[in-house]
């Protein structure tokens, strides 16, 4: 077998194969046992006719057809492996000459993973931040954990900020109620900005058992476009005002908190766990950032095929993200400024996969200079818990966690996380 290599682009490559007669005598005997198993010959049982007798029998048309297959089949797997090329895509094969039992001539082009010139991944620049925990963070905790104890007490006092109201009220424009604008006994506490603005204010001053009307504007960039800039009323029944209280932070508080003696071991303890949230998201920026740097300083062509995927995957994160906040595409896009989906697409969506792929690329590549794998138990074990984790939620992945395409996805993420690991232990010494 005789190959030829050209590059038709950068990341498109066409190999030229030659075969011969031994390459095509083989094809043949391959053929020639497949085609057997379903032949039917008197004094013969189905599946054991010899191939002698078999190639009497079997039509020539239908031989030669299977040999080409096979023969074809063969050399482009072996060709694209003996020439290091990972195709990213099924060969496209066209047959230039063929003369049966002597020789084959066709090319194959695919679409490959493309060279990668690799950037000094041992001198980058980024560094880890310092992980601070100052008294205001813990503060910050300890006021949390008062509002999980706060203490309520209804008063006959006009509402204040700070104050939690219990409200029924409808929101009419044009004077028809409108969806999503209505509620019974619902909980606000004025100031924390739920509601379009002139909403808590105006339930300011009112006592409980008054019955009041707000005329308001919904904001010009709110998310459901139907309301946005539009004039409303609210009919709101104020039910009960509730003066909010927080606990007094002292022993007895640190005792409800936690297997705490005292507020001192209470802080302590919050200091060495926000410390350690710290600790955590210092790595994850230091890994960003190293191969945020890693991926600028190397160079490889970006095939349109892995592009394209991680456009579509990247929509589809988008779209179900999307709809958890229920908002509507069009609403995103004109909020932020597109003109279309299709700028969209242009503007924001394939500069993100581009992105993705290179990183992806220079990842893998470094991955195989760092000598990077798993053994087959550690991904067992992966398996294992992810199946844990979330095959007993959903009998779908569940089964999907079978598939050994499957398997070799979680390799393959594995594989890069520990490659940016190790990218982050050679910049943290």
């Amino acid at each position: 077998m005789k190959t030829n290599v050209k590059y038709t682009t950068d990341t498109k490559v066409e190999l030229t194969i030659t075969l011969g007669a031994k390459e095509l005598e083989a094809a043949e005997q391959v053929a020639l046992k497949k085609l057997s198993r379903d032949l039917k010959v008197p004094g013969f049982r189905k599946g054991h006719v010899p191939l002698a007798v078999a190639q009497k029998n079997i039509d020539p048309n239908a031989l030669q057809e299977q040999t080409l297959e096979n023969a074809l089949s063969k050399a482009v797997a072996e060709s694209f492996l003996g020439e290091k090329l990972q195709a990213l895509e099924r060969p496209a094969v066209e047959v230039k000459k063929f003369v049966p039992a002597q020789e084959l001539e066709f090319t194959a082009e695919a679409e490959v993973v493309p060279p990668v010139k690799l950037g000094d991944y041992k001198k980058l620049k980024s560094k880890r931040e310092e992980a601070k925990v100052t008294a205001a963070d813990v503060d910050e905790i300890i006021q949390r954990m008062q509002e999980n104890f706060v203490e309520r007490k209804a008063v006959k006092r006009e509402a204040k900020r700070g104050d939690e109201v219990i409200i029924d009220f409808t929101g009419k424009k044009d004077d028809v109620a409108f969806e999503g604008g209505s509620a019974k006994d619902y909980a606000l506490q004025l100031g924390d900005g739920q509601f379009i603005p002139g909403f808590e204010d105006g339930i300011v001053g009112h006592k409980a058992g008054e019955t009041f009307s707000l005329d308001l504007t919904f904001p010009k960039d709110y998310h459901a476009k139907d309301m946005a800039g539009q004039k409303v009323v609210f009919d709101v029944t104020l039910r009960t005002v509730n003066e909010l209280t927080l606990p007094e932070v002292n022993d007895e508080f640190a005792a409800k908190c936690g297997p705490f003696t005292d507020v001192k071991e209470l802080k302590s303890d919050i200091k060495r766990e926000i410390a350690a949230q710290k600790e955590r998201e210092a790595t994850e920026k230091l890994k960003d950032a190293l191969v945020s740097e890693l991926t600028e300083i190397s160079k490889v062509a970006l095939p349109e095929l892995l592009i394209e995927d991680q456009m579509r995957s990247i929509e589809q994160d988008m779209m179900q993200n999307l709809m958890y906040r229920s908002v509507t595409l069009e609403s995103y896009l004109e909020t932020q400024k597109f003109t279309n989906r299709d700028d969209w697409l242009k503007r924001e969506v394939r500069p993100a996969a581009e992105k993705r792929v290179k990183a992806g690329l220079i990842l893998a590549e470094l991955s195989k200079v760092l000598e990077i794998d798993i053994s087959r138990d550690e991904l067992a074990a992966q398996i294992e818990q992810m199946k844990l984790q979330y095959g007993a939620k959903d009998a779908k992945v569940a089964k999907q966690l079978e598939n050994p395409d499957v398997h070799r996805d979680i390799a393959n993420r594995m594989i890069t996380d520990k490659t940016v690991e190790k990218l982050v232990e050679l910049h943290s010494k």
